[in-house]
């Protein structure tokens, strides 16, 4: 026990002192500061400074405490208690050998699906028997994961190099190590779509032409029953083509939707263009950067992502921070006539649009009245007096 610790403990220390040390702010070594804010926390006074302190300290500090066998008992109990888990810090309390066989088998058995992602990840917990039996029994294991368990699940095989799939594979592999604690963050969470999707502007109905053009209302002279008839086939083929291509996407959308995170982090590396168009707007941000990491990304793809209006403003950000994709100007150009788009990337990238750009750009009415301004100021100084003086 600490110095201080055991001061505070005898209620020796001065209020002034209690507050700072309930901040963090004591100048003392991490592990010590992390076992005086776990006693605070039962303190009538600092209680809540205190734990408020112990949920935004920082991760990378506290996962090496946490991992050492020799932590503060109290440390550990408390960032093992439910209320107080952080996603970032549960690795390293599962593999700490502190941490009892039994704590283990009671967290495999109720936990949630945040937490059983971890104990699947941990090579302790899968070197258990106890655990696994314990994780094989909670309701909230997945049918493939416990497969896996029981050892009927075969190991993935990577595709041979060459195979069209590989790269992405490898690249998969890559960036899962690298961001693994943004995606085991986002494990158990419903799988959401953010924005709506945009309506397509449909094409005049029949009734309105012929309001327009009443001669083409009426039936042309030569029209019989077999023409009528096919005309009637054709439509009946078109509308079960359009039922067959949105059960297809139903499909597509529900396949997604019984995923975790793991998975649709994959299926943006290693999926289909569709899987891609659904999956750049999903809720989990960690899914979205997948997206856009993915090798099979196109440059068209890339093109109407930054003219979409459901995705999320990270999407738009990503993409203008990303040179391979900046490079293709199509992409430019649409950001910056993107609703959607922060101002402050508009206004930056609307200096590289070329003339006949800007030049429409004044009139669209869908992007704030600051970057027409803008583009009609750039307009003018690019155009030169010639075309200015110009009748538009």
């Amino acid at each position: 026990m600490s110095k201080i610790l055991d001061q505070i403990k005898r209620n020796e220390v001065p209020a002034a002192v209690m507050h700072s040390a309930a901040k963090g702010a004591l100048p003392l070594e991490p592990g010590e500061m992390l076992e005086i804010l776990v006693y605070l926390t039962h303190n009538a006074v600092f209680a809540q400074e205190a734990r408020m302190t112990l949920a935004r300290w920082d991760a990378e500090s506290a996962v090496k405490i946490l991992s050492d066998p020799n932590a503060p008992a109290e440390v550990l109990s408390y960032y093992w208690m439910e209320g107080n888990r952080r996603p970032s810090l549960m690795p390293a309390l599962i593999e700490n050998p502190a941490i009892s066989e039994g704590m283990l088998m009671e967290l495999a058995g109720e936990s949630r699906r945040e937490t059983i992602g971890f104990l699947m990840a941990s090579p302790r917990a899968r070197k258990s028997p106890a655990v696994i039996e314990a994780l094989s029994v909670n309701p909230s294991l997945y049918p493939k994961e416990l497969a896996e368990l029981k050892g009927e699940a075969k190991p993935e095989e990577a595709p041979e190099p060459g195979h069209p799939d590989h790269e992405a594979h490898t690249a998969h592999q890559e960036w899962h190590q690298e961001h693994a604690e943004e995606i085991a963050a986002e494990e158990g969470k419903p799988f959401q779509l953010v924005g709506e999707d945009e309506k397509s502007e449909a094409p005049p109905h029949a009734s309105a032409v012929a309001a327009d053009h009443p001669e083409a209302a009426a039936p042309a002279p030569a029209q019989d029953a077999a023409s009528a008839m096919a005309a009637a086939a054709l439509g009946l083929q078109a509308r079960a083509h359009a039922h067959q291509d949105e059960k297809d996407r139903l499909t597509v959308l529900q396949r997604l939707g019984r995923m975790n995170a793991s998975e649709r982090v994959k299926a943006a590396f290693t999926g289909g263009r569709e899987e891609r168009a659904i999956l750049i707007r999903d809720g989990a941000r960690v899914v979205q950067m997948a997206v856009l990491a993915s090798p099979k990304l196109t440059d068209p793809e890339i093109e109407t992502f930054a003219a979409a209006k459901n995705v999320s403003e990270n999407v738009l950000r990503e993409i203008a921070r990303t040179r391979r994709f900046m490079k293709n100007y199509n992409v430019g150009r649409n950001l910056v006539n993107n609703a959607k788009c922060p101002l402050d990337l508009s206004l930056h990238l609307i200096k590289n649009l070329m003339v006949y750009d800007l030049k429409s750009l004044r009139f669209n009415k869908g992007v704030p009245e600051t970057i027409r301004n803008v583009a009609a100021k750039l307009y003018r100084e690019k155009a030169g007096p010639s075309r200015e003086g110009k009748r538009e």
